[in-house]
């Protein structure tokens, strides 16, 4: 049974809750810490919500976002220990910050599962996706309200994962990730590379999914979720919802 917590909301923003969404992260996992981030160079409105906080196993939180809220990202990250002052908090997803990720420099570090927004966008369109591109490090869905697709990478691709990308691994030595290739390093050139979609590569003609290693992996398994930085050709990474319809969106670990 999922408890949900639906935490307040000030009083300004209740006189304008028809300008927002509401979003509802629920965790189906053992316990676990979720993170939320703002990519501030690309708008400046932010959900009113802590950008860290410690969900116990089966429940959720829930919290208004703004309308045009945009390049938002939300993940997970397990097993932390926030008296670290330098270096992983931790043992996946980690960010700078402690518990609360800092709002400029406070992304996930690979590998990690990424939902990202970006409400209002081109077209009157939300945008929205599960991203692997940074590896994988739990299984997630993005589902909605008003019958728009769903965002879901639902296999655990730990146990799976080739063995160059296999990690991180708990105390019992299961693999808790999968990082991408790119990550990885494989081909030992991250800044002119393939499997990153860098220098000569940094162009969809120049960086097919063809010539990124285990892409395969990750989108055969995953089907609607980002495998690379430029898997919008296979039509089934990036999605979309009309602005008009102003959906609601739930975000579920371990669906």
């Amino acid at each position: 049974m999922i408890t949900l917590l639906r935490l307040s909301i000030p009083a300004i923003l209740c006189a304008r809750v028809v300008d927002a969404r509401w979003f509802t992260v629920m965790n189906n996992c053992p316990f676990t810490i979720w993170c939320m981030f703002t990519d501030l160079s690309a708008g400046t409105a932010v959900p009113l919500f802590a950008t860290g906080w410690e969900a116990a196993a089966f429940t959720s939180v829930g919290f208004a976002v703004p309308d045009n809220w945009k390049a938002g990202r939300i993940w997970g990250r397990r097993d932390c220990d926030f008296t670290i002052t330098t270096g992983p908090t931790c043992l996946d997803g980690w960010c700078n910050g402690g518990l609360l990720c800092d709002p400029t420099t406070g992304t996930g570090v690979p590998p990690a599962s990424v939902a990202e927004w970006t409400l209002q966008g081109d077209g009157n369109l939300d945008f929205y996706d599960v991203s692997l591109v940074d590896g994988y490090n739990l299984p997630m869905a993005i589902t909605n309200n008003v019958n728009c697709p769903v965002a879901d990478c639902l296999v655990d691709l730990g146990p799976g994962c080739p063995d160059p990308l296999k990690g991180p691994f708990d105390s019992t030595g299961f693999p808790v990730g999968c990082q991408s290739a790119c990550a990885a390093n494989i081909d030992g050139n991250p800044t002119d590379s393939a499997n990153c979609c860098s220098g000569s590569h940094s162009t969809p003609e120049t960086c097919p999914p063809s010539g990124v290693q285990f892409y395969d992996y990750f989108k055969g398994n995953c089907p609607n979720a980002y495998a690379y930085a430029f898997d919008e050709s296979s039509g089934t990474a990036l999605w979309t919802c009309d602005s008009g319809l102003n959906a609601d969106y739930t975000l579920t670990f371990c669906p």
